[in-house]
């Protein structure tokens, strides 16, 4: 182990990020509702030009008078390249309830993207008394970002999360697929004339989890674009997890159940883990370090990944 400790991330649960546009405030109730962990009310892809600055009020006004419950909200500003980008900061900040928890800032490509918007949030919130200050996710989308992503991940100390968005990532990367997120139909190897298929995302989720895990943010995985493929969202979903993501984002309210049942921890997985750690405790009371369980070897480093899945499901539980 580095002499370096690794940072524990929040803990908070992130099982499910439902996204819904802020040109819409009808569905607003429906997502407070919903079984989502994080609330995203957009003002970036899914608004038209015309509508943002709209859009941007009935989020605001939708952040004070909807009773959110415990989800963790955020809001999506528009990306750094746009004229919008600045207004949704200082309006926000200036005219949204304390209720709001986090901004994403969309598209980062440096760390000074995020310090842009670490440095005109902090004026806003001194200049308008804000009491809490705000945290920050920011989405991994293009080839820039993946390649300065351990950079951005050490930022700011605002940051809590980061997520791929597939859809942009793909066409910064100049990828051959119009597919947001799963396998895709030509990324395949053969093998004696049959076709095995690979998962496209997997490196940069990796290269993600580990610049977030380094800096104790979540890793969080983005959309999965058809949302009439349950299967499929399922088998991303469960890829991620594997790899170390803590959750996914809703792109549909459909998906927010397969979501949550990813990425929660089953009865089965956590009896497991506790006694993988009844096990070595015992061992390490019996002078060893290392034990028996169900046949395999369990020692340290098994501790470790237990204690992940435990924690996971104490947190989820509220326990």
């Amino acid at each position: 182990m580095s002499f370096r400790i690794q940072p524990t991330p929040p803990a908070r649960p992130n099982r499910c990020q439902l996204f819904g546009p802020g040109s819409r405030p009808a569905i607003f109730e429906k997502m407070a509702a919903s079984a989502a962990d994080v609330i995203n009310l957009d003002l970036e892809d899914s608004v038209a030009p015309d509508d943002k600055p709209q859009a941007r009020r009935n989020v605001i006004e939708a952040i004070g008078d909807i009773d959110w419950g415990n989800k963790y909200l955020s809001v999506r500003i528009n990306g750094l390249d746009t004229p919008y980008w600045y207004r949704d900061v200082v309006e926000l900040l200036e005219n949204a309830s304390e209720r709001l928890d986090q901004i994403m800032i969309p598209k980062v490509g440096n760390a000074a993207d995020v310090y842009a918007v670490d440095a005109l949030a902090s004026a806003v919130e001194a200049a308008a008394g804000r009491k809490k200050r705000i945290s920050f996710e920011v989405i991994i989308e293009s080839a820039a970002g993946i390649a300065h992503v351990e950079e951005i991940a050490a930022a700011s100390p605002r940051l809590q999360a980061m997520s791929l968005g597939a859809a942009d990532f793909a066409a910064s990367m100049g990828m051959q697929t119009t597919g947001i997120g799963g396998t895709q139909e030509n990324y395949y190897m053969l093998h004696e004339g049959r076709k095995y298929w690979g998962d496209p995302w997997h490196w940069a989720q990796a290269a993600i989890v580990a610049a977030c895990r380094t800096h104790g943010l979540l890793p969080v995985d983005g959309p999965f674009g058809d949302f009439s493929d349950d299967d499929g969202f399922i088998a991303q979903a469960r890829r991620s997890a594997t790899l170390g993501m803590v959750g996914k984002w809703a792109i549909h309210p459909r998906q927010v159940a397969l979501a949550n049942q990813v990425f929660t921890p089953s009865p089965e997985q956590v009896a497991e883990a506790r006694e993988i750690l009844a096990a070595m405790e015992k061992a390490r009371a019996e002078g060893a370090g290392a034990a028996v369980y169900k046949g395999r070897l369990v020692d340290i480093a098994s501790i470790r990944q237990a204690e992940v899945i435990v924690r996971q499901a104490e947190m989820i539980s509220g326990g």
